[in-house]
């Protein structure tokens, strides 16, 4: 049986990397494959088309809330964005075009969505079963992001709710909610993006609140036709432009991971910025946090408190606890009759779906390995499972600047874990095993420098916490710090493993130590 097994698994097709997802992170794995040389790849794709999340998330009023012109890759400048904060119709044309000037559309397998892959330790490959059809590959990029799988809660009577239902994620352009009575839940980036866009339609619109935003002016503005031709016929200008957007957000994470208690300005500044727009001191006392701002991430709008004004909308500062035939009930006990409900309530950040299709060396699911927690040497590779690399993984999140950055530093230490995989297998193969220690290590010390963050300090309850409390989400630093500490991969913090399923140290030599970035020191060997 094993020998027939072997045989029909040589007889499938085998790439040497397999890219899962074509968002921002897959296409930019893509890219950087190509510029190392390497061709022989997949980019597996769920859906008929690029964009990640940007092509999911195409809700009334979708846009980022990092400016466009940071927003974008550094190899794939776009001197054309319209605004200074863009839209969600123009960020999927960018990554569209960026599958096409790259020539990544042969690479592209649409319909592809990964219904498991398996470790092999004899053949030292993974094995991937796919909607379209099987393969193998020497190395699985995982560019699935966190903003893939939405998560909706389990509301009890909601099955037996005789109206619409859909998600931010998912949403129904069929449904026409004019003069709907609708309940649109929670209080999130996509909600505050929402309400102003469906509140002039709806008949009632009521907004189930379980915890308010801290909310800031939307700096925003049309790009001139004068700047845009600046930026393509003086590529340098966009260059400057870019980097001053990255300056000033680099300054402002000290704020966030060092010295919260000196956000309290800016918690005036949003506070000024609710007075002008919400008279009725009734519902200021709804909408104001009570929470250190940054604890959460602070979101963008001139249009969202206006909007909670209006004489059709209601704000329940109350989460919703059960549906009754047509009756939305909060837990204060709040009734609303509707006929639709939105749900802007996130997404599965904390426990990636896609863990639970990753078979490791050990017979384990990478789900079951991170039931504790969620944990990745330098964001990256798990202990268990040898070449598995996930973009946009374990604490690489941001909450004050663009994840482009933080995707871009993952490409680097792919690069170089891929040009390590080449040395070491001599024309042969090889594949590196994250070392137990190592991730431990490295994770210890990045939870040490999260409790003094304003995501541990500022009094909430976030989205970047787990089950047991923990912020397994965002990176508690610069991006500059990350960048430098992905630049190479150290192999002192890996066993070499070798087709005839022995391991081995990366190293003989003494154990060694890696600085890391906020000048401490890390066991490599540990």
């Amino acid at each position: 049986m094993a020998e027939r097994e072997r045989e029909a698994a040589s007889e499938r097709e085998h790439v040497r990397v397999a890219v899962v997802g074509s968002g921002f992170g897959g296409l930019g794995a893509a890219v950087r494959l190509r510029r190392e040389g390497v061709t022989d790849f997949v980019v597996l794709e769920r859906a008929d088309s690029v964009g990640g999340a940007w092509r999911d998330n195409s809700y009334p009023g979708c846009a980022c809330d990092v400016p466009s012109h940071l927003y974008s890759f550094s190899f794939a400048p776009n001197p054309d964005w319209p605004r200074t904060f863009s839209g969600q119709e123009h960020i999927r044309a960018y990554l569209e075009h960026v599958a096409d000037v790259f020539g990544l559309r042969p690479h592209l397998r649409f319909g592809s969505e990964v219904k498991l892959m398996t470790w092999d330790g004899e053949r030292l490959c993974w094995d991937i079963e796919t909607a379209s059809g099987r393969l193998s590959a020497d190395v699985v990029v995982s560019a699935t992001g966190p903003l893939s799988d939405p998560r909706i809660p389990d509301v009890p009577g909601i099955e037996s709710f005789p109206g619409k239902v859909f998600h931010s994620a998912r949403w129904d352009h069929d449904y026409d909610l004019r003069g709907k009575r609708v309940a649109m839940v929670g209080t999130g980036a996509s909600a505050i993006q929402i309400v102003p866009e469906i509140q002039p339609a709806a008949g009632r619109l009521t907004l189930f609140q379980r915890t308010p935003p801290w909310v800031l002016p939307r700096v925003d503005r049309a790009v001139s036709g004068a700047e845009r031709r600046l930026h393509r016929q003086v590529p340098l200008t966009a260059k400057a432009r870019r980097g001053l957007l990255w300056g000033i957000r680099e300054l402002q994470v000290q704020a966030f991971t060092k010295y919260p208690q000196g956000l309290g300005l800016v918690e005036k500044l949003a506070k000024a910025n609710m007075a002008r727009a919400v008279k009725d001191p009734a519902l200021r006392a709804k909408l104001t946090p009570d929470y250190r701002i940054g604890c959460k991430r602070i979101l963008l709008s001139n249009t969202y408190y206006p909007a909670l004004t209006r004489s059709n909308v209601d704000v329940v500062a109350s989460g919703l606890a059960r549906i009754e035939g047509s009756t939305a009930v909060a837990a204060d006990g709040t009734r609303a009759e509707i006929d639709a409900i939105v749900f802007g309530t996130g997404f599965h950040v904390t426990d990636f779906p896609v863990a639970e299709r990753v078979v490791g060396a050990d017979g384990r699911t990478l789900a079951e390995a991170w039931k504790g927690g969620m944990e990745a040497l330098r964001g990256a590779t798990a202990a268990g499972f040898p070449n598995w690399m996930s973009i946009i993984g374990p604490n690489t999140g941001l909450g004050n600047s663009s994840m482009i950055l933080m995707i871009e530093s993952q490409l680097n230490y792919l690069a170089d874990y891929l040009r390590q995989l080449d040395v070491l297998g001599g024309g042969g193969r090889a594949a590196l095993d994250a070392r137990p220690g190592a991730v431990a290590g490295w994770n210890r010390r990045v939870q040490q420098r999260m409790e003094r963050t304003v995501w541990s300090t500022g009094g909430c309850t976030s989205w970047y916490l787990d089950a047991s409390g923990r912020n397994t989400t965002v990176w508690p630093g610069t991006t500059a710090e990350f960048r430098s500490a992905t630049r190479r991969v150290n192999l002192a913090e890996y066993e070499v493993l070798r087709p005839s399923g022995a391991a081995e140290p990366a190293r003989t030599t003494e154990e060694t130590t890696e600085k890391i970035t906020d000048g401490t020191k890390v066991e490599a060997g540990a």
